[in-house]
């Protein structure tokens, strides 16, 4: 059998973080404040192979959505956190402590655009006519419009997350290598 990818100790430690954002999605919390847009900006960036960095993400959302549920819209979902992950592996290398608040935000952004697209396309009911959206341009753009007040849940969850993430991998990486030094001076 072929090997695709092979996962090395480093990166145990990043799977089980993106893995720990998607479960805590099981917490109980506000609409859109969670941690999906944190996990596919971390898939992204964690990994040096794009195939892990997509299986990490898909396996880590599909087992969660197994027992929330599915849903009519989910595909621009997925599609948006693929999207993610694939515009973050690219630019990895520019992600540090002081970017992450602007890449949280260009993430939580994306999302935004490509999810809400998908609820519009998907005919899910306005919250305000209890109808579908209309196939116009004025019921995509009421579509966004309405969807504001979740952006903000989204992009805060989305910084903190991301922060939580990032730094927890940081500290882990200087853990490792103060063990490493520790031992090249015994």
């Amino acid at each position: 059998m072929k090997k695709y990818f092979k996962i090395s100790g480093k990166e145990i430690f990043p799977i089980g973080l993106v893995l720990l954002l998607a479960f805590s999605r099981f917490i109980p919390h506000p609409p859109n404040f969670t941690p999906i847009v944190a996990a596919a900006i971390m898939s992204g960036y964690f990994f040096k192979n794009i195939k892990l960095s997509f299986i990490v993400l898909l396996i880590s959302m599909l087992f969660v959505d197994i027992f929330i549920g599915f849903y009519k819209h989910m595909f621009f979902v997925y599609l948006s956190l693929f999207l993610i992950t694939f515009i973050f592996f690219k630019i990895s290398d520019k992600i540090n402590f002081k970017s992450l608040f602007v890449f949280g935000f260009l993430g939580s952004l994306i999302f935004f655009v490509v999810s809400n697209f998908g609820v519009w396309i998907f005919g899910v009911l306005s919250p305000v006519t209890n109808l579908p959206y209309e196939k116009s341009l004025n019921g995509l753009i009421s579509c966004y419009f309405l969807a504001i007040p979740f952006f903000k849940n989204t992009l805060f969850s989305t910084i903190v997350f991301s922060y939580a993430a990032y730094l927890a991998n940081h500290f882990y990486e200087k853990m490792g290598q103060k063990k490493i030094a520790e031992k090249s001076i015994k």
